[in-house]
């Protein structure tokens, strides 16, 4: 199992519309390109920030393979789309991890 890892932090005012955006449109939309089994977003408790919240949006492949042409062939697009509608307002950092045990 590859776990692509995306953890963003966002700006407490664009909170709200980000889980909405996120759980309507985003998602949906990375989950339709066929390249992932699942998907599951938590919120990080750790994380201690007055101005913002950071969650972790974790996508589940089988195969690398398809979490590299995801990335190579989609990815640009929806990332392109995540920074038009939050610009400012959000900060990205993603994680490729494979399943040991």
């Amino acid at each position: 199992m590859i776990l692509y890892n995306v953890t963003v932090g966002i700006d407490k005012l664009a909170e709200k519309d980000w889980l909405l955006w996120m759980s309507e449109d985003h998602i949906p939309k990375i989950m339709a390109t066929g390249f992932f089994n699942d998907f599951k977003v938590f919120k990080v408790l750790s994380h201690e920030d007055t101005e913002t919240s950071s969650y972790s949006v974790q996508y589940f492949s089988d195969s690398l393979d398809k979490i590299e042409d995801y990335l190579e062939n989609h990815a640009p697009a929806l990332a392109s789309e995540h920074q038009l509608r939050f610009k400012d307002k959000h900060a990205v950092f993603r994680t490729l991890l494979e399943e040991v045990t």
